[in-house]
């Protein structure tokens, strides 16, 4: 198989990138958690303030997976980070190096803009991704964990 055109994505892509999203909200046991819709991807990703970005793994043409990710930012560094939400690859293009090559397009994004560092989350019980990050040479951040305030939680906060 020859490498995987990796790309920019761009706004006729908005669809492709929601059915990745749902496809991935499937396979991580949440199928019902999908709220984002064509509208606020494209907001999201090609708007005037955009969030995040995001790239595309075609062949042929044909989209394989993706990749979208934003900058996050160490104190400790004092410099920008590469933060990986998601990385997709559909099933029947699965172990033919597409999500190693999306992989490797990101680390050279956070290289080439001065990034001192490129983290992401995996799910504690997706053994063979996270096998694939130990042979890259990523560590996982065993005394860490994540904290999320969202729903009525985070507006109650809010409202002090």
């Amino acid at each position: 198989m020859t490498h995987p055109l990796i790309r920019p994505a761009r706004p006729a892509d908005a669809a492709t990138i929601l059915r990745f999203i749902r496809d991935l909200a499937a396979f991580e046991r949440e199928p019902d958690a999908v709220e984002a819709t064509e509208a606020t991807l494209g907001e999201a990703l090609f708007g005037d303030r955009p969030a995040a970005e995001a790239v595309i793994a075609e062949q042929d043409g044909r989209p394989l997976g993706f990749a979208l990710f934003f900058h996050n930012f160490s104190t400790w560094t004092g410099r920008r980070g590469l933060y990986l939400e998601d990385l997709y690859v559909t099933p029947d293009a699965r172990g033919r190096g597409i999500g190693g090559a999306l992989l490797r397009h990101l680390a050279g994004i956070a290289v080439a803009r001065g990034c001192a560092r490129f983290e992401w989350s995996v799910l504690d019980w997706n053994a063979e991704a996270i096998a694939v990050y130990r042979r890259i040479g990523a560590v996982g951040m065993e005394d860490w964990t994540v904290q999320r305030l969202s729903g009525e939680p985070l507006r109650r906060l809010a409202a002090g």
